[in-house]
């Protein structure tokens, strides 16, 4: 079967939204002063600096692990972190290729709980938390939104294009902690069940790594969310998962 050499799947740095989420849940408030789209929520400071980081550490790879291919969200804090680690790379002497954009690799859509968190959804649509409470994270689907089975048909199609289009060639792709998740439902055949218990101690935190091996003829994980590329000043342990 065709197969990639390597994927590696990279959540974004941390963005003006996890950081607008973090205070509004730790303060108790129903209000984050956000507004506008989702998909133009740029990088925080700190996103900026775990993006240079990443950027280190894809200078460091050795030319056998370095990705062949790059496949980026559209969204504007996605490829922010592309921007800046590829740039970082190249002022270390390693050229990496520029990024596709692939919308299908978005972030999960919200329809009209876009840009609310849990308080806010809760304050402003209550039948709707109370839905969203009856029926898990990962079956529910917002009002014009996706559910985890809705983002993971769009994905598999990508998937399916990757393994035939680059077969053999390392891939990289720069994405958010939904499509992460979902790569890991439709590669590994693990029920969503199974990814919540997952996520709930090993949580896709901002620029994490996740990484599969297709050497073998099929991808196997080779490692999950992992941040060890990271120094504490480019670590956040305490942000709000999402976005």
């Amino acid at each position: 079967m065709d197969t990639v050499a390597e994927l590696t799947l990279i959540r974004h740095g941390q963005s003006l939204a996890n950081v607008a989420f973090a205070d509004a849940h730790a303060r108790g408030l129903a209000e984050h002063g956000l507004t506008g789209r989702d998909a133009d929520i740029e990088l925080s400071p700190l996103g900026w600096e775990q993006a240079t980081r990443l950027g280190h550490w894809l200078a460091a790879l050795p030319v056998h692990r370095r990705p062949e291919v790059v496949v980026c969200s559209p969204y504007v804090r996605a490829r922010q972190t592309w921007s800046r680690a590829a740039e970082t790379a190249a002022q270390l002497g390693v050229e990496y290729p520029t990024a596709a954009v692939d919308h299908r690799l978005c972030d999960r859509l919200m329809g009209d709980l876009e840009l609310l968190d849990p308080a806010m959804i809760t304050q402003r649509f209550p039948l709707e938390a109370a839905r969203l409470a009856a029926e898990g994270e990962f079956s529910y689907r917002p009002p014009g939104g996706e559910s985890f089975a809705d983002i993971a048909r769009r994905l598999a199609a990508v998937l399916t294009e990757l393994n035939t289009q680059h077969a053999s060639r390392r891939v990289l792709l720069v994405a958010h902690d939904a499509v992460i998740v979902v790569m890991r439902h439709l590669i590994e055949h693990l029920g969503f069940d199974e990814i919540s218990a997952i996520v709930a101690t090993t949580p896709v935190a901002n620029t994490s790594i996740t990484r599969y091996d297709g050497t073998a003829g099929g991808l196997t994980l080779a490692e999950f969310a992992t941040t060890t590329h990271l120094d504490e000043s480019g670590k956040d342990e305490n942000a709000f998962v999402g976005k």
